[in-house]
């Protein structure tokens, strides 16, 4: 068989492969085996320096003619495949108009907020009005007013976060600190009140507070309270009970006893700190209230006379009561949540029980 008629079957057969190929890989495949350094075309055309000088420029001839013949035949063949495989990745990521959307999930408040609402919400209703008053406070308002001694254990620094040192020009307290903090309770926001208002006087402050502790699963460093305060003529203990008894049913339920057991706070003499009984076993004792059947969850107390001396307050005509809740507690004790560090942690997971 002569080089020329080779070369011609050499096209039939190329001309086969390539349109027998199905995917632009395997015409590569095809594109190298024939016209490729090491392919059969190239191979042939290696032979011509073997040939006589009367065979060689037909040899060459058919050989260009047969190259463009398959270089033609491969663009061909490619464009066919490309939009091939273009209609099928189209067609596989195609979007069914006709399918039902996914919808998006609905948000909703944290379970922080949540409770902060519920409670103010309750006091609402019982007349109280809400109070604000800045996070960042002077040690006046937030220990010297609110009758702690000079050198009580929570103005150290290792108890309250200080804003400033003395390098900064701040004013320092007595004890050594900065005058300015971040505050511990939203107590200060009574005495605020109590300079700019008259009573009668009926106020909540709800709000963040700080304070140097480590977090563990019964203490945050930043967590939030509701705080309260009354001034008012002939206000008993009494009608401290009762507000607090109201307060309990309505936030953990109906039923709900409270104890008050007597203990001490600077600015309320006398004070009691506030126990609801455990509604996990009705105050027979279980593991969540430690078998005593009843659970700490604020604490109270008639406002120290001193206290209304710093703001001012006519200790011969007026009394009242105070008393304070963190927000935390209460919904680790209403949703049974062992580890208050889960409510500030941000797991959707969790978040999304409540």
């Amino acid at each position: 068989m002569g080089v020329v008629e080779e070369l011609h079957e050499l096209r039939e057969r190329a001309l086969t492969d390539i349109s027998s190929a199905q995917d632009t890989s395997a015409l590569s495949d095809v594109r190298v085996a024939y016209l490729g350094k090491k392919g059969s075309l190239t191979g042939v055309l290696r032979g011509l320096g073997s040939l006589s000088a009367q065979e060689r420029p037909t040899v060459g001839k058919t050989s260009n003619e047969v190259r463009r013949a398959l270089e033609a035949a491969l663009d061909s063949r490619k464009s066919e495949l490309e939009a091939t495989e273009l209609q099928e990745r189209m067609d596989a990521g195609a979007l069914d108009v006709t399918l039902p959307g996914r919808r998006r999930a609905q948000g909703h408040q944290h379970l922080i907020q949540r409770i902060t609402r519920e409670i103010v919400e309750v006091f609402v209703g019982l007349g109280y009005t809400v109070a604000e008053g800045p996070e960042v406070e002077m040690e006046y308002y937030n220990f010297t007013a609110l009758n702690h001694t000079p050198h009580h254990p929570a103005r150290s620094a290792s108890d309250t976060f200080y804003v400033r040192d003395r390098s900064e020009g701040a004013v320092v307290s007595a004890t050594g600190q900065s005058d300015v903090l971040l505050r511990t309770h939203t107590s200060p926001v009574q005495i605020r009140t109590m300079e700019e208002n008259d009573p009668p006087i009926y106020i909540i402050a709800p709000g963040r507070v700080y304070r140097r502790d480590i977090a563990d699963p019964s203490h945050l460093p930043m967590f939030t309270q509701v705080e309260g305060i009354v001034v008012d003529e002939n206000i008993t203990f009494g009608d401290l009970k009762g507000t607090l008894d109201h307060v309990v049913q309505a936030i953990f339920g109906e039923g709900r006893r409270t104890r008050f057991r007597p203990h001490f706070f600077p600015f309320t003499e006398p004070s009691a700190e506030v126990d609801v009984s455990c509604g996990i076993c009705d105050g027979a004792g279980c593991r969540f209230c430690q078998g005593t059947g009843w659970l700490e969850i604020l604490g109270c107390g008639m406002v120290d006379p001193n206290v209304f001396g710093h703001a001012g307050v006519d200790t011969d005509r007026f009394n009242g009561f105070a008393f304070g809740m963190g927000v935390e507690r209460i919904a680790a004790l209403k949703y049974g949540i062992p580890d208050l560090r889960m409510l500030v942690e941000g797991d959707m997971r969790f978040l999304r029980q409540f």
